[in-house]
């Protein structure tokens, strides 16, 4: 994930807070019967932050293959993986808007058979050390789709309390 130092070290201290990174515990359930329905064997966790989406799905008795965090604040999780199922829940947001592009580029690559991707549409609750609202990009489905078509196909659109999710595949030939 592209991501610059300055938002990096801001990344890192939003994310000493108990509270922040935790809307991902909210879809573990949807994520688990997701990966059994796709016969996924593999999880790439994009944005994984405190690895809570596996906290999650491990409270829930439901942990029956590979998963894989990335979170460029916690390098020791390594690069992004591909897998069968990518979930990206809580974070296209809060990308700074000059490394979308990069970030969605990204999550193309990785996508082998299927991605779960949430969008939270407006503010947040949270602000940065310098004022401005933890979600950067507060846009409306509308402006994202475009750029998520660009690299991946929506199988799935669903409203959401404050945004929405989706589910995506490859584009056929990629």
């Amino acid at each position: 994930m592209k991501i610059t130092q300055t938002y990096l070290v801001e990344q890192r201290r939003l994310h000493q807070s108990p509270g922040y990174g935790v809307a991902s515990r909210s879809y573990a359930a949807m994520v688990a019967d997701l990966a059994n329905a796709k016969g996924a064997r593999s999880i790439s966790d994009y944005g994984a932050g405190k690895c809570n989406l596996r906290n999650a799905l491990y409270e829930l008795g439901k942990f029956d293959f590979a998963y894989y965090p990335y979170d460029p604040v916690f390098p020791k999780y390594g690069p992004p993986r591909a897998a069968d199922l990518v979930c990206c829940i809580d974070v296209l947001e809060h990308v700074e808007p000059d490394c979308l592009d990069e970030v969605l580029d990204e999550l193309g690559k990785i996508t082998i058979r299927h991605g779960l991707f949430t969008i939270h549409t407006g503010s947040a609750a949270k602000t940065l050390s310098d004022g401005r609202n933890a979600h950067l990009i507060r846009k409306p489905a509308s402006w994202w789709l475009p750029r998520i078509c660009d690299r991946l196909e929506i199988t799935h659109l669903q409203s959401a309390s404050g945004g929405f999710w989706l589910l995506v595949e490859p584009r056929a030939g990629a």
